[in-house]
């Protein structure tokens, strides 16, 4: 699955694989994470699968701007609005309560969803060439520890995942995620 179109750069056939419900791999603020339409139950399920990790356990949902992720969650005139927005774009994951009915594979049943709005420039240029959110989860085998390149996402995942190859961001552990109701810092 890592053959490319030539006549596309590496984002370009990555918003490709996720119109048609693969699994791609891409740099974030700390580690590479994986990413699909959250929305395709097909495509998450793949992602489970290839991560080995129960489904029922939800997803992060990651963002090129607020206005991609207003129609899902509860934010306008909420209390947490302004410190969410003070942080996003940026390295924040915020667990934000559900605006509408979000299938249950991506909040693990809860009527929360967890999500940020990425300030890593190829994060940036895959949601925006997407047009939507998509699930941002670690690049790596349950209780693995994460991939940092293409080559490490080509050791654990063989063909099954489209790398986009990019450099990190400065983070030296996953994005901090914290629960906007209670203010409680998750990770």
């Amino acid at each position: 699955m890592q053959d490319q179109n030539p006549h596309l750069n590496p984002v370009e056939t990555a918003v490709e694989r996720l119109r048609e419900g693969g699994v791609i791999a891409y740099p974030t603020e700390a580690v590479y994470g994986l990413g699909c339409d959250p929305f395709d139950f097909s495509a998450v399920e793949k992602v489970f699968h290839v991560k080995q990790r129960p489904i029922d356990k939800g997803l992060i949902l990651v963002a090129a701007s607020v206005e991609q992720v207003v129609d899902y969650v509860e934010l306008a005139g909420m209390p947490w609005e302004e410190k969410v927005l003070a942080t996003w774009p940026g390295p924040v994951t915020w667990v934000l309560p559900t605006k509408k009915n979000i299938p249950e594979w991506i909040t693990g049943g809860r009527d929360t969803l967890a999500i940020r709005v990425s300030a890593h420039p190829i994060v940036q240029q895959l949601c925006t060439a997407y047009g939507k959110p998509m699930v941002s989860t670690s690049a790596n085998l349950t209780s693995q520890p994460p991939a940092k390149s293409c080559e490490e996402i080509e050791r654990v995942f063989g063909g099954q995942v489209f790398c986009v190859p990019g450099e990190l961001g400065n983070l030296s552990k996953p994005t901090q995620i914290i629960d906007a109701q209670s203010g409680t810092v998750l990770r």
